[in-house]
């Protein structure tokens, strides 16, 4: 969550560069930004609560200009949204500017200690606290005043610093929350995503935690904050400008929903054979004989990622008869799990760095678990502190709520599974039509797809409504769940997902007219247990939206509205299944007038505890 962008070089102004970039990384989630430039040996700060067109308002009213700059979106956890409280801070000096993201989980000691050596405070943040400790240890050295300070600092921290006095070093560090080095023609950066930095430089150096970077316009340096000198891989970024973009949609959100049927090709391509009925996944490799002889699969993963997760144990299970268990990240680390010596920890997160999820990795590492991730983005943290593992492939996702990521995961899934099962009991002839029915999928999606006129119409008849149960069976309940997150995350309408046969075991109660019901209901193995079900809706005058296969009558005659999907086999179906509910959110959201891509007090990543 939040954006860090900070920039330095020689003889042109960087403001443009840096309020660019905060527009790069706002989907992560913000209330307030600002920027803060060193001109002719002098700091300006600008700043405001609200959105990145209001700092540039400010800015055309009050201009800033300078060769060396940080700006900053900050989404609050100490301290309300509010002017005072933005980044950058500065200290009592007003020569230190400094952004973070994380938090400072000692500050109030730290804020006591300072306010006893005479520091005035004017925020409620833990932030400005670090910029004061920062200014209580300058020497005339803002790097060494920086490794200084980090020494007493406990808590996560991506941190971005510039001093007045030497108005050509900017200094960046990380621990537990990311941070890039961007390495232009002329321009050294440090930003806390890439996409801020990507229409001016493909190059990046990932900083890991417990590193520090200083950078002048004439190059950087990588350290440990022990100041031990390290030379990091220079990495090139893939993708381009293009695919964080609109692209003529409305929204992001939208775009993304649309990209599925390529999206889940990119997730396995070059990874299924064909003639053979397996996948590869290469960078599994060199764990291939710890997952064939494994006991049991730990999948750690936190909100959409953990429903990917409930569908994988499914699959897993399915096929290669491997017990599986899922658990929140979140509280994985705190309940002194038993780890066994042939378990396998599965990692699943869009971002790679997901604090609680990274954490629980570690964890499950420590206690010697091999860690194997499924994440979207390159270079982040999870991929890089895994012993190995699979890239997504979805692209950039700008969107604060999860659809492609979902869907990509959920395609990798599928392939290991497969892989498990094929070095197990799957027969190549039973492969061979698991990877025909893989390649089906994106054409399917695309039959979807051509109905989003419909389900827009179905959308805007159920706007109105305060509540919505999601019920499914199977493979399907984990869709419930994650239709469900959709519609509370964009469109702020309480709704719950639970597995159909529960409903008679409390939720029953809530059914009537006012409360819509949106029904998983392919023809599978729980058929006509789930027509029960909604039979037992419609008795007690409940509405049904149901997601259904092709050309199933029974299910027209219960529902009030019918989305159809095509058939396929019983663990891909959630992979179609979840993208009707995807655009059923979307179009309540836009028709009941939300902030779809960037939901209220929502982060894209969540790299906060």
């Amino acid at each position: 969550m939040c954006g860090i962008v900070g920039c330095v070089t020689r003889g042109r102004d960087i403001v443009p560069i840096l309020v660019e970039g905060l527009r790069r990384v706002e989907y992560r989630g913000y209330d307030s930004a600002g920027v803060a430039a060193i001109e002719d040996g002098v700091l300006t700060v600008r700043k405001v609560a609200g959105k990145i067109s209001g700092l540039q308002e400010l800015l055309d009213e009050q201009p800033v200009s300078g060769s060396i700059g940080v700006a900053h979106t900050r989404w609050a956890t100490h301290g309300a949204p509010s002017q005072v409280n933005a980044h950058p801070q500065l200290d009592g000096t007003g020569k230190i500017a400094l952004v973070h993201n994380g938090i400072v989980e000692n500050y109030r000691a730290l804020r006591k200690s300072l306010e006893e050596k005479g520091h005035v405070f004017e925020s409620e943040t833990d932030t400005e606290v670090l910029v004061h400790l920062i200014e209580q240890h300058y020497e005339g050295d803002i790097a060494g005043a920086v490794r200084s300070a980090l020494a007493g600092v406990q808590g996560a921290y991506g941190i971005a610093v510039i001093h007045a006095d030497e108005p050509g070093v900017l200094v960046g560090a990380r621990n537990g929350s990311p941070l890039v080095v961007g390495i232009g023609s002329d321009c050294y950066y440090v930003a806390s995503d890439v996409a801020a930095l990507i229409r001016h430089t493909r190059n990046v150096v990932y900083l890991d935690d417990l590193e520090m970077v200083v950078a002048t316009p004439d190059g950087f340096s990588t350290t440990t904050l022990e100041n031990e000198l390290i030379t990091k891989d220079v990495e090139h970024v893939t993708w381009n400008i293009d695919m964080i973009e609109k692209n003529g949609f409305p929204h992001f959100m939208l775009k993304e929903i649309f990209e599925q049927d390529r999206t889940v090709t990119d997730a396995v391509r070059g990874r299924l054979i064909e003639l053979a009925g397996d996948a590869v996944l290469g960078g599994l490799r060199d764990h291939r004989r710890a997952l064939n002889t494994a006991n049991r699969i730990i999948i750690l993963a936190c909100g959409t990622s953990w429903h990917a997760g409930l569908i994988g144990e499914y699959m897993i299970e399915d096929l290669a008869r491997v017990p599986v268990e899922v658990e929140y990240a979140s509280e994985f680390r705190y309940r002194n799990p038993v780890i066994e010596p042939d378990d396998i920890a599965l990692i699943i997160s869009q971002s790679g760095e997901t604090t609680d999820t990274l954490a629980a990795m570690n964890e499950a590492q420590r206690r010697g678990a091999i860690a194997l991730g499924i994440v979207n983005v390159v270079g982040s943290t999870i991929a890089r502190q895994s012993d190995g593992g699979v890239f997504t492939h979805a692209g950039p996702e700008i969107g604060v709520a999860s659809t492609k990521a979902f869907t990509s995961q959920l395609m990798v899934l599928a392939a290991l599974a497969l892989m498990l099962g094929r070095s197990r009991d799957v027969s190549v002839t039973e492969g061979r039509h698991i990877v025909k029915a893989m390649g089906g999928i994106p054409g399917q999606i695309r039959e979807i797809l051509a109905r989003d006129e419909k389900i827009d119409d179905i959308a805007r008849r159920y706007a109105h409504h305060s509540n919505f149960l999601y019920l499914g069976r199977g493979y399907n309940f984990p869709v419930a769940l994650e239709g469900a997150l959709k519609l509370k995350e964009i469109s702020y309408v309480h709704a719950e997902g639970y597995p159909a046969a529960e409903m008679k075991h409390g939720p029953i109660a809530l059914i009537d007219e006012n409360m819509p019901v949106v029904v998983v209901a392919p023809q599978d193995e729980f058929y006509k247990k789930i027509l029960s079900n909604m039979e037992e809706v419609k008795s007690r005058g409940g509405r049904i939206i149901a997601i259904t296969s092709e050309g199933d009558e029974q299910v027209k005659k219960l529902a009030d509205d019918v989305i159809e999907i095509p058939r396929t086999m019983r663990h891909l179906t959630p992979i179609l299944a979840v993208v009707p509910l995807q655009l059923l959110a979307y179009h309540i959201a836009v028709e009941r007038g939300c902030h779809v891509d960037q939901p209220r007090n929502l982060a894209k990543s969540v790299t906060v505890e």
